[in-house]
């Protein structure tokens, strides 16, 4: 299919995109925009990017949205993606929190932005495994992706998904068939999964009293404006002492000033103030 994106239509497209996720796309990625949308119209039958663009705008529904999201962004994660952190977590603030708690032993997790639900499957096994008792923790995981989120509650991945999980977890919590890994649903039941937006103020509300959320290689789509939006929908979330998980190559330093980063075996965890 050989249809050009104009820059105009390219320039209304991005904008529209930003200001339904936030994600921010350069000039420089407008061959890649071009590359991805193309797809979606011939799978639509329309005859040009600027026909697309009027009914993404006036005459779409959300699934044709989260269609053009998912187009546009990129599901890159795998199990036990920086260790470290899932270690930090697991033997130092979850401990330290469940005493804090005393009798009210559950823990509220969130995983922002969690693609096909790798990250909070890690969470779910590993602590599993350091505390023996699912009650002491609930999962809620959430994604703008529906095709994504379609893809986790179905919990059957790849062997490059795999490619880091440590053989016990391999052995214990999932079955295999020809390079398909299908997770147990002793691990699945732990979860809960969510299509949010993190720009959506009324959405990110709906989880409120977190004591741990992960967001971890989102922000890096973001400007400085819609970060520091997304920040505070999470600051607004966690519990007084709660913990904020970003990437090990972001940082809330230009953002915001309202967590305090506490570093913990090199790794930095940013706690509510």
């Amino acid at each position: 299919m050989n249809i050009s994106l104009a820059d105009t239509t390219f320039t209304h497209l991005r904008d529209y995109i930003y200001e339904r996720s936030g994600i921010y796309i350069s000039d420089t990625k407008k061959y890649l925009i071009e590359t991805r949308v193309a797809r979606i119209l011939q799978e639509n039958k329309f005859n040009n990017f600027e026909d697309y663009f009027q009914f993404i705008k006036y005459g779409s529904n959300g699934k044709d949205i989260s269609r053009l999201l998912d187009a546009v962004t990129t599901n890159e994660t795998y199990f036990f993606r920086e260790m470290e952190q899932f270690n930090v977590l697991t033997f130092g603030i979850v401990p330290k929190l469940l005493e804090q708690k005393k009798d009210l032993k559950n823990l509220k997790i969130w995983s922002a932005a969690c693609s096909t639900g790798e990250e909070p499957y890690t969470i779910s096994m590993m602590l599993m495994e350091k505390l023996k008792r699912p009650e002491y923790f609930e999962i809620y995981a959430s994604d703008i992706s529906e095709r994504a989120l379609s893809s986790a509650k179905e919990a059957v991945y790849s062997s490059y998904s795999v490619r880091n999980t440590p053989d016990p977890y391999l052995i214990k919590y999932f079955s295999t068939s020809e390079q398909s890994y299908a997770l147990d649903f002793s691990v699945k039941k732990n979860v809960r999964f969510m299509n949010v937006n993190l720009m959506d103020e009324n959405k990110t509300r709906a989880f409120r009293g977190m004591d741990i959320i992960f967001c971890r290689n989102v922000l890096i789509y973001f400007d400085n404006k819609a970060k520091q939006k997304a920040v505070a929908n999470l600051y607004n979330s966690l519990n007084p002492g709660g913990y904020l998980f970003v990437g090990t190559s972001e940082s809330l330093h230009n953002v915001t000033r309202a967590f305090r980063p506490n570093i913990m075996n090199k790794v930095v965890a940013y706690q509510k103030l």
